[in-house]
């Protein structure tokens, strides 16, 4: 049997394992992505050596591209314009002052712990780590003792900020010379990767919605079927903006929105009661991409373990682990702080929102694009310096999710109690405990 072969075998059962076992693992501190990683680890270079990228990367990153693709649509799918407005403060803070002070903070930080790389290269890596994962912390974001006021704010912030980083990192990839982004230049970044993926994602998304409700109308399509459309819209975005030489991962983020948008603007049917204000009930059409697109993130995480995390294990250095803490604590807490300040938000809810910040999908994607670059001089460090922070927030956001969303809901909890009145909002009724608006898990 071929080396190709057994890797499908493996890759397979480990799928299938984790299946099988999802409902007794969900409310333990063991995180699907924490499995998929860690069997990932052992299917690669460093143990079993099943999975390897000696046959070439295109498949892998064929993979990557394809999980997230759905990612970025199905996430932009589910924001309303609401959720940036009233009390969607909280992602709009996130999001408009904490990415971009995350993004610098990234930058600025590298600079004395990694030396050898350049200014842009820097940059670089401050962008690829700036996007946060739902999925790495699911039980932090949709622990139900948790206030709906956060676990809504940090869905959103996670669903936005990966397709928010996609122009700067394209633009501090056409800084550096010789790279496939600079070749365009200038202009030619701007006006393809950044204003014409965009146009074509929305005309793509729009038209797609406004087929699938007017074939609803008329009694045309199947639910499957109208299920199907979803990826082929999302495929369709992505390849078009490709073929003009664009940004497919924008093309399909801003194709989600306009997707998504067509169908809240002609609804199917009448949208059914939702018992959090804060909550929407997901439509169905995007039920299968949901689940299509949690299986290849999974499948992306079991793949990142083999090629770039195992390696990787092999050749720590001090800088390297240094960064990925600061990584994951101030470049991440101290931009939500200031994000926050005059909020009203009180300590215990600013540190919860601020270390449940995980980096997983669009940060190992990124990473791995970038390997592809042969003119980025520091791509191998760069690499590592990703690999070892994403593997750190799968272990240490996985392992913190359940007793810190229980520790921070009990604090909630009996603040409220005390007839205090807080910012966060009341608790909400053990009755009226549903399903959060968003639980993507890999």
């Amino acid at each position: 049997m071929s080396g190709e072969a057994w890797a499908g075998v493996a890759v397979a059962s480990v799928a299938a394992a984790y299946a099988l076992g999802s409902r007794r693992l969900a409310s333990s501190p063991v995180s699907s992505a924490m499995v998929f990683v860690g069997c990932g680890v052992l299917l690669g270079p460093v143990a079993l050596d099943i999975i390897d990228l000696k046959h070439g990367a295109e498949p892998v990153i064929a993979l990557l591209e394809a999980a997230l693709t759905l990612v970025l649509f199905t996430d932009a799918m589910t924001v309303r314009r609401r959720d940036l407005r009233t009390d969607g403060f909280l992602p709009g803070r996130l999001l408009c002052v904490g990415l971009p002070m995350s993004i610098g903070a990234g930058w600025l930080l590298a600079w004395p712990l990694l030396p050898g790389l350049t200014l842009w290269e820097l940059a670089l890596l401050g962008a690829v780590l700036a996007p946060t994962d739902a999925a790495l912390g699911k039980t932090a974001m949709s622990s139900p003792r948790v206030p709906a006021l956060v676990r809504h704010g940090l869905n959103v912030e996670s669903g936005l900020n990966d397709g928010m980083v996609l122009p700067f990192f394209v633009l501090f990839l056409a800084a550096i010379p010789g790279t496939s982004a600079a070749q365009e230049g200038e202009s030619g970044i701007f006006w393809r990767a950044l204003v014409l993926s965009s146009v074509l994602g929305f005309l793509v998304g729009a038209v797609g919605g406004r087929l699938l409700r007017s074939a609803q109308a008329r009694g045309w399509v199947s639910r499957e079927w109208a299920q199907l459309l979803v990826p082929a819209v999302a495929t369709a975005a992505y390849a078009l903006a490709v073929v003009v030489d664009g940004s497919g991962f924008i093309a399909a983020w801003i194709g989600g929105f306009a997707f998504g948008f067509v169908l809240r603007r002609f609804p199917a049917a009448e949208p059914q009661e939702s018992p959090d204000p804060l909550q929407d009930v997901p439509d169905p059409t995007a039920a299968f991409t949901e689940h299509l697109g949690e299986l290849l993130a999974s499948l992306s995480l079991l793949v990142f373990g083999a090629v770039l995390l195992g390696p990787t294990l092999e050749n720590l250095s001090w800088g390297i682990v240094g960064y990925a803490v600061l990584s994951l604590t101030v470049v991440r807490m101290l931009p939500v702080a200031v994000a926050l300040a005059g909020s009203g938000l009180r300590l215990p809810t600013v540190a919860y929102i601020g270390w449940f910040g995980p980096r997983g999908l669009a940060s190992v994607v990124l990473g791995l694009l970038l390997l592809e670059e042969e003119h980025v001089q520091g791509v191998e460090l760069l690499a590592r310096v990703v690999a070892v922070t994403v593997g750190l927030s799968v272990l240490l956001h996985g392992v913190s999710a359940v007793a810190l969303a229980d520790r921070y809901g009990s604090w909630h909890e009996k603040t409220t109690a005390t007839g205090r009145k807080l910012r966060e909002g009341t608790p909400v009724p053990e009755s009226a405990r549903g399903a959060p608006r968003r639980e993507r898990e890999p």
